[in-house]
């Protein structure tokens, strides 16, 4: 027998799971004196107020005339479910900043959370300083309420027009990764963080809370989670919020919290457990800090969290025409969307607004009145209002070592063997020495993989777990160390952006296939930072360094999967004033891009390096030359000077520079008479027309590297297209070729793969000779030579595994 799609679920009735009625708590109290609860809850009212004007008015801010349809915004855009508990959590915190002197910020993890922290910013007066046309007033006022998700204004998010966020949420995600991010070496800054319970469901979010165990309680400050189950997400209720009491009390123990819950909805019990509740936590952070600091010992304890349960839409209308609104998933959005064709709705707005009494939280001019002024922190102790929020205020240069030092000294060019990332790594463990306090790396599990050992010389990995005597034997684990591991790249890219957006530096490392995991954080962090750029407010904060290796090229042994360098293409989309993308072809310019990249604000620096050994080319006075040009002729590897090159070999990657270089060695060898340039890119976006990205070449540059009419042989480390996509408009396009990974690989060689992909010497050398019309018919029998060795380099590495010793063994030969 069939069961019916709309057989009526089983009722499971469980009254620990329901946000109505008295508050339940774990801690008890009633801190509140009369007076301070009026205060309290009126200046929460106060908020509301503000959160429902912004969804829905443009005009009659405090309804001192009665509501019409000409006051309402013509579309209503926005979100209400999760403002009340989040504003509620925030004005409780505003008591304890006040009580105990606390710096702290505030990051809004709900999705489209915004309306909750800007009414505190507006309440606060930030918001009025910093844009001193929304004033404090009516006309203010009206405009505040206009501008929230209107043509010209502000986003329903908390974007970074919003003063003291560091967080977006336009993902969900990643606010407590930000949260810890920007308590790393703020000894005495909380961060409160709302979680929303549907953003507790990615992957992301639930890993993350695993950061407490990177928390260094000497060092570092304290993140207070605020887990908010308000039951639903768009049209679905929240899976923590349909588990038992039990279970979901035992899942935050297993992370390592202590958690504490407030439930219910009756304002005036639930101001009472909040305010008990938080109180406790803040001394329970301050007891846990104390104990370190005093003995000089650090420990991980079982930091406090909160989970606070209370109906989605707190304080709407609980049924509407029948149907349910606070308290189920129909409140999650705009709580009443048709008030411009139901006059009914609209009175019922009306009057729902008016509970809330803004008559009396705001004077006759609009302002809100002294005794509730009187209730939030002051200066930049106000959440809103702290330089940590808008962290370039706190910022400072690096003490930065002179790069020229580490470099790798040039015997013969394209004879001397180095290691490009380990070189970096020298160079990185004296940029952690001058920079113990506003400098860490971060990476998945691969700082000893790829190479950047030379780090543990200064500094080790964050480690608060528990040791093992093994741990000594080259673990490299210290409860002081300054490299930040997590085998969850969402998490430690997440720390980095609130590390950097609170005012430090830092760098990421891993492998080239696996940055794929981020692309969407890479693509968040990317639009914040080109919002920043219009807002003369927002402080320049330190760039993004992203360093990739482990790259497609050398992937040879770990097969198909690990080889992708796509990546680049997700940076090529981004605005051209936030993305740099580097690709130095040895080890002395991979110095002089990590000094440039380290050194630079407002960026994401994406910088490709291999870490296995490689060619160098060129000395650091060179290097420094080459990489400040972006792009440029190798002369040394050139023999066109003063004539007409027959063809122009480019590359742009350290394994495709290799490539790129034995086949000019070839054709040089088998044709005399060949005349080839040889170019090589290391700023990708020299590319581009200079109208286009400010590193661009104007045509005539452009032309002066490639030519207007020769054959041009592009060997490049990633996907073909995107060489093509960024040269498109050139006037010599067409004679662009280009080679690049093309999806073909397993357990190779590393000749092999690349013969797969045709960026092999013998198939780029080949090209060239297909392309030059003079050799049409002449370079017939050099053609067959090299494919015949092509063809003998296979077989070579199907039957013995490797590449022949003579490839292994290459070197520049002229």
């Amino acid at each position: 027998m069939r069961t019916s799609a709309k057989a009526p679920a089983t009722v499971y009735e469980d009254e620990s799971l329901r946000a109505y009625g008295p508050a339940r708590a774990t801690i008890q109290g009633t801190p509140l004196a009369p007076d301070e609860l009026r205060k309290t809850d009126a200046y929460w009212q106060a908020s509301l107020y503000l959160c429902l004007g912004m969804l829905y008015l443009r005009s009659n801010p405090l309804l001192r005339e009665p509501l019409t349809l000409e006051h309402i915004k013509p579309r209503l855009l926005g979100h209400w479910g999760s403002d009340a508990g989040q504003c509620f959590t925030y004005v409780h915190f505003n008591r304890l900043i006040n009580k105990y002197n606390l710096n702290a910020i505030y990051i809004s993890g709900p999705g489209h959370g915004a309306p909750a922290v800007l009414s505190q910013a507006y309440l606060e007066g930030t918001y009025s300083e910093i844009y001193p046309d929304i004033r404090e007033d009516l006309v203010g006022m009206q405009r505040f309420f206009k501008q929230f998700s209107f043509p010209g204004g502000i986003g329903s998010h908390a974007t970074p027009e919003t003063p003291g966020s560091i967080h977006e949420g336009g993902e969900l995600g990643y606010s407590i990764s930000h949260a810890f991010g920007s308590v790393f070496d703020y000894p005495d800054l909380i961060t409160l963080v709302m979680v929303g319970d549907g953003e507790a469901e990615t992957g992301p979010l639930a890993t993350s809370w695993h950061s407490n165990k990177f928390l260094n309680p000497i060092t570092d400050g304290a993140v207070l989670p605020v887990l908010h189950l308000n039951g639903y997400k768009i049209n679905n209720p929240t899976i923590l919020a349909r588990i038992s009491h039990a279970e979901l009390e035992a899942l935050f123990v297993g992370y390592g919290y202590t958690p504490y819950f407030v439930e219910g909805s009756d304002p005036e019990s639930m101001h009472q457990a909040m305010a008990a509740t938080m109180e406790h936590c803040v001394l329970e952070i301050r007891k846990f800090q104390e104990k370190a600091r005093q003995t000089g010992a650090a420990y991980r304890p079982r930091w406090p969290m909160i989970i606070l349960r209370s109906p989605k839409g707190w304080t709407a209308p609980r049924k509407v025409d029948g149907h349910y609104l606070e308290g189920f998933w129909r409140a999650h959005q705009i709580p009443l969307p048709d008030v411009a064709t139901n006059p009914a709705h609209l009175t019922l707005l009306e009057s729902w607004m008016r509970s809330y009494q803004p008559e009396k939280h705001f004077d006759e001019q609009g302002r809100l009145i002294s005794e509730l002024q009187a209730l939030a922190p002051k200066g930049g102790r106000r959440m809103s209002a702290n330089p940590v929020a808008n962290g370039g205020l706190l910022r400072r240069p690096l003490d930065m070592p002179d790069f020229r030092t580490f470099s790798v000294e040039i015997e013969k060019t394209g004879g001397t063997l180095a290691g490009n990332v380990p070189t970096l790594g020298n160079f990185l463990r004296e940029v952690m020495r001058l920079n113990m306090q506003n400098f860490r790396i971060f990476g998945p599990d691969e700082t000893q993989s790829n190479k950047l050992t030379a780090l543990y010389e200064v500094t080790q990995k964050v480690w608060l777990g528990e040791y093992f005597p093994e741990d000594a034997d080259g673990g490299e684990l210290a409860m002081q160390g300054r490299v930040m591991e997590m085998l969850s790249e969402h998490t430690i890219e997440g720390w980095l952006e609130g590390y950097l957006l609170s005012g430090r530096h830092g760098l990421i490392n891993s492998y080239e296939p696996f940055i794929h995991i981020i692309d969407s954080m890479f693509n968040q962090h990317a639009k914040w930072l080109e919002k920043c750029n219009a807002l003369p407010w927002r402080a320049d904060v330190a760039s993004l360094n992203l360093l990739m290796t482990g790259l497609v090229w050398r992937q040879d042994h770990n097969g198909f999967t690990h080889q992708d360098p796509g990546f680049l293409d997700v940076v090529a989309n981004k605005s051209p004033s936030v993305v740099r993308i580097y690709l130095p072809p040895d080890a002395n310019c991979l110095l002089s891009v990590a000094d440039h990249c380290l050194k630079s604000v407002n960026y994401v620096n994406v910088i490709v390096a291999d870490k296995q050994k490689n060619l160098q080319y060129l000395d650091m006075e060179a290097a420094v030359a080459h990489c400040t040009r972006g792009a440029g002729i190798w002369n040394w590897a050139s023999n066109d000077q003063g004539v007409e090159p027959d063809v122009v070999m480019v590359s742009c990657g350290d394994v495709p520079t290799l490539e790129s270089l034995a086949a000019t060695a070839l054709l040089r060898q088998h044709m005399p008479d060949i005349k080839v340039r040889f170019v090589n890119v290391v700023d990708l976006f020299k590319l581009v027309p200079h109208t286009e990205h400010a590193h661009g070449m104007t045509d005539r540059e452009f032309e002066a590297l490639f030519t207007s009419s020769k054959p041009v042989i592009f060997n490049f480390h990633s996907y073909p297209w995107l060489i093509h996509r960024l040269t498109y408009r050139r006037p010599g396009q067409h004679h662009i070729h280009v080679r690049g990974y093309k999806e073909k690989g397993n357990i190779n060689t590393p000749l092999e793969l690349a013969i797969l992909n045709q960026t092999d010497r013998f198939s780029l050398a080949i090209d060239a000779i297909d392309r030059i019309p003079r050799l049409c018919d002449t370079g017939s029998c050099v053609r067959e030579a090299l494919l015949d060795q092509q063809f003998a380099c296979k077989n070579h590495a199907y039957e013995f595994g490797v590449d022949r010793q003579d490839i292994q063994d290459w070197r520049w030969p002229f």
